[in-house]
């Protein structure tokens, strides 16, 4: 029965997905086109339309995932012994690597020019900087463990 359910989860967020894909195509060739006037936008129209179809299930597939996890996350907590442990260590990772970018991250890296130009404070610049470099620790931290799942792959085989 869990399978099935999982399955009947899996097609109806697939279809989701392709739903969303679609509408946001379609909102991305409609680029506005008739909406010219504020009276335009009050009358609503197609581009009006998938907007709020796309917004809305953007909304539902975000939440579904959040359900979708914190379940499969507890299943994994009573089932899987010794996977709070585990959870725990990456969540401290996760901040780690949070707290780092946020520290190292300068609050300058938006010429002043475009700071005014788009009303960017230096507390806006600063979560600016600090995501670019946690980008960067992602990226090389997802570079070290597969460099090390390679070598330790290698080296069980010999």
């Amino acid at each position: 029965m869990k399978e099935k359910t999982d399955k009947l989860i899996t097609f109806v967020g697939l279809g989701v997905a392709i739903l969303c894909f679609v509408l946001a195509v379609l909102f991305a060739m409609s680029n506005g086109s008739e909406v010219k006037t504020l009276a335009d936008v009050q009358k609503g129209g197609l581009f009006d339309t998938i907007y709020w179809i796309l917004a809305a299930l953007v909304i539902i597939s975000i939440v579904a995932i959040v359900i979708f996890l914190c379940v499969k996350l507890v299943d994994r907590f009573k089932t899987v012994p010794g996977y709070a442990k585990k959870f725990c260590i990456i969540l401290g990772v996760a901040i780690v690597a949070c707290l780092a970018a946020f520290l190292l991250a300068k609050g300058n890296d938006v010429t002043p020019a475009l700071m005014e130009k788009f009303n960017v404070t230096e507390g806006t610049s600063k979560l600016i900087g600090a995501a670019c470099i946690l980008v960067y620790i992602l990226v090389i931290g997802a570079a070290g463990c597969i460099v090390y799942a390679e070598v330790a792959k290698s080296l069980k085989k010999k």
